[in-house]
């Protein structure tokens, strides 16, 4: 499929590109390198401060990325993963610290369960940072047609794989002493948090 040639090598020359999820649309790079990132930033209106998100292709991909995740963080992680989650972890070496906002001792982290186009470009380039694919505060796009044209304009390639749930991920903050949810999205809140408990054993 040509689209998804074009996506892997907008993603490997570092610039962005519009990617189907398994909740919504993403606007992704490559977490390589500064510009990228920043482009994304700028691109969606974003703050700096607020931290961006590793989407993997598989949760074996993602511990090659942040190797300091093995462990009790890598348990959590294969029971909820992949799936419509974002994960955030603490970072004790502060891997991509660019895209961790004011809290560079976390990472978010998502695998998401995926087939078809959007599974193929992951399965290439392994892992990149991915936000929705809206201007900052806008809705989520379900389709590619929902993503302001600003941003189709702006990136070098869109995977289109038809019409998506149009749910976010629901955000999980594993840092602290106990679970919290941040964000309710495509799982309850209440859910999400039993799947955590069952995941450490409480």
């Amino acid at each position: 499929m040509s689209a998804v040639r074009d996506a892997v090598a907008a993603i490997h020359a570092g610039d962005l590109v519009v990617l189907p999820t398994d909740t919504v649309y993403g606007l992704a790079c490559t977490p390589d390198g500064e510009e990228p990132t920043n482009a994304l930033t700028a691109l969606k209106g974003r703050p700096h401060a607020q931290p961006l998100a590793l989407l993997a292709a598989s949760v074996d991909r993602l511990l090659d990325a942040v190797p300091e995740l093995r462990g009790r963080s890598e348990s959590v992680a294969r029971a909820l993963l992949p799936g419509p989650y974002t994960l955030v972890f603490t970072n004790p070496a502060q891997r991509h610290a660019r895209l961790t906002g004011e809290r560079p001792e976390t990472i978010g982290v998502r695998v998401p369960a995926l087939a078809g186009p959007g599974a193929a470009v992951l399965d290439d380039v392994g892992v990149v940072v991915a936000t929705s694919a809206n201007i900052h505060g806008g809705p989520d796009p379900r389709r590619v047609e929902d993503v302001p044209v600003s941003i189709l304009a702006a990136v070098a390639a869109v995977v289109d794989d038809g019409e998506l749930p149009g749910t976010p991920s629901t955000v999980v903050d594993l840092t602290g002493e106990r679970p919290r949810v941040l964000r309710e999205g495509a799982v309850p809140a209440d859910q999400a948090l039993a799947a955590v408990a069952d995941a450490l054993g409480e």
